[in-house]
């Protein structure tokens, strides 16, 4: 691959970012998981299929660290028991490029069924799909062209994904006043931990 070729992937991947549209629903969505999990002790569950599942994953994980309990809840094992995951209070942060995919879909029929109050944020890049009208809020991602020569891997997608899941996390660490001492409680371990609680690295 050309270094030309390389220049233009990273241009066409950051443009992507920049035209993310910039709406009050990031902050109807920090304010929804700050009253729902950090003041009334619910949590977060992320949910996704395929790469937008690995994103909502790590999404998960990220908010973990950061003060905010949440959990991965993959859509196909919730129809086998691990719906029953979802408690009184939590809120659903569900991923889906498309916005019909099945199983995610089908998620939030099960969902609403059991927790009626549940509430969900969407980031999609089908803003006028199924799972868009379904969800209390919904982030749009812009639903920019892949940079994929197929145009069919999820590549610039998935970027505007994580790039909406760090908005998300850090959002919600400046709501809740989130410290380092705070960090360094969850982060006990390995060289994240040693920053955070202002020590040298062991040599």
């Amino acid at each position: 691959m050309k270094k030309e070729d390389i220049k233009q992937l990273l241009q066409n991947e950051a443009q992507a970012v920049l035209n993310i549209p910039v709406t009050d629903n990031f902050e109807k969505a920090i304010n929804l998981i700050v009253e729902q999990v950090n003041q009334k002790g619910g949590k977060l569950v992320t949910s996704g299929m395929g790469k937008a599942g690995q994103i909502a994953m790590n999404i998960a994980t990220t908010f973990c660290s950061t003060g905010t309990p949440a959990i991965f809840l993959h859509p196909s094992e919730a129809q086998h028991g691990d719906l029953g995951v979802i408690q009184e209070n939590d809120v659903m942060l569900v991923i889906s490029n498309s916005g019909k995919t099945r199983e995610i879909l089908e998620l939030l029929i099960l969902a609403s069924r059991l927790r009626p109050e549940l509430k969900y944020i969407v980031i999609t890049g089908n803003n006028e799909g199924e799972l868009a009208k379904r969800a209390d809020v919904c982030l749009y991602t812009g639903n920019p062209a892949e940079v994929c020569p197929l145009g069919l891997t999820p590549t610039t997608s998935t970027t505007m994904m994580t790039v909406i899941g760090d908005i998300l996390v850090v959002g919600t660490m400046k709501a809740i006043a989130f410290t380092k001492d705070k960090y360094a409680l969850r982060h006990h371990g390995g060289y994240l931990g040693v920053l955070s609680r202002g020590e040298e690295e062991q040599k």
